[in-house]
């Protein structure tokens, strides 16, 4: 259990809080007409905690969000509305607490042998993902007002800095935080990151949606063939460009099928994915964007970082090395 691995707040374990959960689940299982069985495992991480509830028709999943991911839950209100058959249908939700009651959605690309490594699945699975962001352009206040960060072009430069500016959140001089040296070096490079960013809004490309953190554990496989690929585990979400997805979707896609930086198969992945948008900009452009995004999306996971461990205040959180880190793998090797 995840639980055993990482350490995680502390409500997620306390007896109030699980009763008060289960409470809840029982009501919404109950108005469902499903017989509760034996809950199975609790999957606790330091932003958010997943239990497997156990009905006589099959598992359901509950999930609790910290606050830094707290949006979720109102996203999914967005979601279900704009996106149908692209994302799980919640069964209940509580967007006052962040909580979702969501049905099975059955094994993940990680879990389905091969389907980690099949580059004809991701490009699919990219198709489809760049087809939901697209319908989603129209949705910004609405995913604004749920809550979802903005961390587009406009908005990355004020973030970096922000998050430049917290010493402690840096972890400057620890093993696994910015040397003051490095410190340095990341605010003198403040006026080219904030120019790479002008440039990337320079292309008008439409902030939607954008997953951050779009991998193959948080996919899942088609559950009939040519079935949808339905993207979940929606708490690192932002509102801005949406090729910043890039990042960590084809860092993944290289790591898992070994391939090199620019390797062509990453590069037909990041064709097929851009396709979406050839009907209102050069295509020139869109690659262009594309290598800026991926470019400056480091900051907006870095950031992501900080909203998940912002719970921890006045303790190291688990993963707080994730801030640090991406701000200096923001200017190393990238995909495109």
């Amino acid at each position: 259990m995840a639980d055993e691995l990482y350490p995680s707040l502390p409500r997620w374990r306390d007896p109030a809080w699980r009763a008060e959960v289960d409470a809840w689940v029982t009501d919404r299982t109950t108005e469902l007409g499903l017989r509760r069985t034996v809950d199975g495992e609790q999957r606790a991480y330091p932003w958010s905690t997943v239990v497997r509830i156990g009905t006589d028709t099959g598992p359901v999943w509950f999930k609790a969000n910290g606050l830094g991911m707290h949006h979720e839950a109102r996203l999914y209100e967005v979601l279900r509305r704009r996106c149908a058959g692209h994302v799980l249908d919640p069964l209940a939700l509580d967007v006052d607490r962040g909580w979702l009651l969501l049905p099975d959605g059955g094994r993940t690309l990680r879990e389905v042998e091969g389907a980690s490594t099949d580059l004809a699945l991701w490009e699919r699975m990219l198709v489809e993902y760049a087809q939901l962001q697209r319908s989603l352009e129209p949705c910004v206040r609405e995913l604004l007002d749920a809550g979802v960060t903005a961390a587009g072009p406009d908005a990355l430069p004020a973030i970096r800095n922000a998050l430049l500016d917290d010493r402690e959140l840096l972890m400057v001089g620890e093993p696994d935080g910015l040397t003051e040296a490095e410190l340095l070096a990341a605010r003198e490079y403040a006026p080219e990151y904030a120019d790479l960013c002008a440039r990337l809004a320079s292309f008008g490309i439409a902030p939607t949606l954008q997953h951050d953190d779009l991998h193959a554990n948080n996919v899942f496989a088609p559950s009939v063939p040519g079935g949808p690929l339905r993207v979940f585990d929606w708490g690192d979400a932002v509102v801005g460009h949406p090729f910043g997805t890039l990042l960590v979707t084809l860092r993944v896609v290289s790591d898992l099928a070994g391939l090199q930086p620019r390797a062509t198969e990453l590069l037909r992945l990041r064709d097929a994915y851009l396709e979406a948008w050839t009907g209102d900009h050069d295509w020139d452009d869109l690659v262009e964007a594309a290598r800026l995004a991926v470019r400056v999306d480091g900051v907006s996971r870095a950031d992501c970082y900080r909203r998940a461990t912002m719970e921890w205040a006045g303790h190291r959180p688990p993963f707080g090395e994730g801030v640090p880190a991406w701000l200096k793998e923001q200017r190393g090797p990238m995909p495109l």
